[in-house]
């Protein structure tokens, strides 16, 4: 009487040749989701400049949001300067850091008293080397400038 199926060292190089795939794949799959963590920081980074300029032009008499929950949604009736609704719910969030997509968010270092004259945007990653790599800056409305090693020590032009 024959028997089928398969030995178990037969097995044993089937696992293995798995392992050895999943080991090239993984470390790929990481590299891909840090890099659409990034793309996605500096397309917030660019979005929060754009509510602050609208902000602005908004509400003159207070110049720039000193802080991300003043671009976020209402909690009900209309937009007003504590939430003028230019940020959904995720970026405009009621305290900072906001996070998203692996960064956390925030408006620092607001300039000037009664009207906010500028402010920076910071975009940390979360775990650094997990999340994300680089940390993004924008002083107002200047190029998005980023920090190497994750932090908001932003001198790099981002390229």
């Amino acid at each position: 009487m024959k028997q089928r199926g398969f030995s178990l060292i037969e097995l044993l190089i089937v696992v293995a040749i798995i392992l050895v795939i999943a080991a090239i794949a993984i470390p790929n799959m990481l590299k891909s989701r840090m890099s659409a963590n990034e793309a996605s920081a500096i397309s917030s980074v660019r979005a929060i400049n754009n509510a602050q300029m609208t902000y602005s032009l908004t509400y003159p008499e207070v110049g720039f949001a000193d802080n991300l929950s003043k671009l976020g949604a209402p909690t009900s009736g209309n937009p007003t300067s504590a939430n003028a609704g230019l940020l959904d719910w995720v970026l405009g969030c009621t305290s900072q850091p906001c996070p998203k997509s692996g960064y956390n968010f925030s408006i620092v270092n607001p300039i000037g008293t009664p009207i906010i004259s500028g402010y920076e945007v910071d975009a940390v990653p979360q775990r650094v080397g997990q999340s994300g790599q680089r940390g993004f800056c924008s002083y107002r409305f200047d190029t998005v400038m980023t920090d190497l090693t994750g932090g908001t020590s932003c001198t790099t032009p981002l390229q």
